[in-house]
């Protein structure tokens, strides 16, 4: 599919998730490899819109449909990454290991912990109801967004969905609260672990060989760091 005709295509939460599970993964802000983010694929009347949907809607319908993981997922920035490739992608970032191996091989800090735990135990959790239940607020702790970011780059948790505020007519505004989970929450221990029996070194190749078939033009260097964060 040419450039053009993708980028007329993404017009909808339809559209984010059709082109997520074309590629298998997608980045959603602009990087290294030219067209390959939402950004470049969205027309640019619809990416910062009053009066309609553009991108920044269309993320929560996209993270809840179950057809995709959506977090800070690719250089510690937004991303997608199709149900289709999920096994790999997790079993390629958590280098083989579940979050409770990682804590006990001293491969995890106790503040990621608390807030992976806090996570799995309620099964989902707005971000604000995170930050007050383990006191990150002023004169509390630091490092809410390093840690949860590196959470959601080691595919332990992910976003399941955006909560907004409402006006008294009932109305949506501002921007959306993100809520919490764990991968496993939102597709079930089974898939999430599936690919599980390969070793991490063969997810990562597979996901470079996916990669290589729908963007000819990137280079090896410019795929390897799509993928490893």
């Amino acid at each position: 599919m040419k450039e053009n005709e993708q980028k007329a295509l993404l017009r909808s939460s339809d559209d984010l998730i059709a082109a997520v599970e074309q590629y298998g993964f997608l980045p959603f802000f602009r990087n290294e490899i030219h067209g390959f983010s939402i950004e470049e694929l969205c027309p640019p009347e619809l990416w910062f819109a009053d009066d309609v949907d553009g991108p920044w809607e269309w993320k929560g319908p996209a993270a809840r449909s179950g057809k995709c993981l959506y977090g800070k997922l690719f250089n510690k920035k937004a991303g997608f990454v199709s149900r289709e490739w999920i096994p790999d992608f997790a079993n390629f970032r958590r280098d083989g290991y579940d979050f409770d191996a990682r804590w006990d091989d001293g491969l995890a800090s106790y503040k990621d912990k608390e807030l992976y735990e806090a996570i799995a135990g309620e099964g989902r959790m707005l971000s604000k109801r995170l930050k007050e239940a383990l006191n990150y607020r002023k004169g509390g702790n630091t490092g809410f967004e390093t840690c949860i970011t590196r959470l959601q780059m080691q595919s332990y948790v992910c976003i399941a969905d955006f909560v907004y505020m409402q006006d008294r007519y009932g109305r949506p505004y501002g921007w959306g609260v993100a809520e919490y989970a764990t991968p496993e929450e939102l597709f079930g221990y089974d898939l999430i672990t599936s690919a599980y029996q390969r070793d991490p070194q063969e997810s990562k190749e597979r996901i470079l060989k996916h990669l290589h078939s729908r963007l000819p033009n990137a280079t090896e260097m410019q795929l390897e760091k799509i993928i490893k964060g």
